[in-house]
Parts: structure tokens; sequence; C-alpha cells
């Protein structure tokens, strides 16, 4: 399976947006049944995510499209917003998204890797306490990731974030 992870275009915005709807239909599966959140709008959608934009256009933060054999596989979204402090940080992973026909065959796993080489610095990763499969998948990833080192976990504050957050250091 050849993996590549490429900078999103501003072109390319609709096909995130379209990405999004499966990556919010995902999340919406961990939702109360009672909630409000994560219901579809008069379209038959979900509301679009806010402020992807921001992901194209601004300079400290970074939209990617990921490839699997030549096709559209998922996306990651990065900023320098802290779930930790509310803060900045040099490094987040706001957002990522494998469809579920490329999970568990190594393409977020490899896309993970590719995205920490392109973003040497101090990470944070923060995990939905909801997110059952991401609290499986993300201490794998970042651990067997390249250069990584000062490797801990810390819990969200209830205020900023609810769930654990993994800090680190990447190396260039």
């Amino acid at each position: 399976m050849t993996v590549i992870v490429r900078p999103a275009l501003a072109s390319e915005q609709s096909c995130i947006e379209g990405l999004m709807q499966f990556y919010i239909y995902d999340w919406s599966e961990m939702e109360k049944p009672d909630s409000t959140a994560f219901g579809f709008n008069a379209e038959g959608l979900f509301d679009p995510y806010p402020g992807l934009s921001d992901f194209l256009e601004k300079p400290d933060h970074w939209a990617y499209l990921i490839e699997a054999n030549g096709q559209i596989a998922g996306f990651a979204l990065l900023n320098t917003h802290s779930h930790l402090t509310g803060e900045h940080i040099e490094r987040n992973m706001a957002e990522f998204f494998v469809a579920r026909k490329h999970r568990r065959r190594g393409v977020a796993l490899e896309a993970v890797h590719q995205i920490l080489r392109l973003h040497p610095g101090q990470w944070e990763i923060a995990i939905a306490e909801r997110n059952i499969a991401a609290k499986l998948f993300w201490p794998k990833a970042i651990e067997s990731g390249p250069g990584i080192s000062e490797l801990h976990l810390a819990e969200g504050d209830g205020e900023h974030w609810r769930g654990p957050i993994w800090c680190f250091r990447c190396a260039a």
C-alpha cells in the first residue's frame, strides 16, 4: 500500500468538506441519543466544519490530504492550539480522518509518521474521552513515530479538554 500525505490546495477545500461529512458521521455514533449535536441540517447534511478555510489560508494552520494507492483516503488538519493550556503549542493534531475502507491497513499509521516528519517540534494530540478507537490508535502511532522523545500523557482539565492529551517532542 502506497500512502502519500500531501498539502491540500485551496481549490480542494470542497474535497475536505465532503470527507468531513463522513468524519462527522463517525463522531455522531459516539454522541448520546438524546443529544442535539451532530444532527442533520435541512439539506440532510451535517453543518460545515467551522473555520475549515483557516487550515488552507492561515500560516499557523495546515491541511493535508491522505492518499492510499492513488485514492483519497482521508485528511489531517493541524494548528497551534493547545488543548492542555488553551494557549499555543508548536503543533496540534486538530482533526485526523481515514475512511473506513482504508482502516486497519497501515494507512493511518503511515500518514501520522509522514506528518510528524513534516512537522518536527513540540506536539499535542488530544483524544476525546468517548473516542475509544482513537484512544487505542494514538499511543501506538505516536510511540512508533520517528524521533519521538519526552512523551507523556496528560489529562484534560475539563475546561479546555476532556480526555487524554499526548504531549511529546518530534525531532527533525
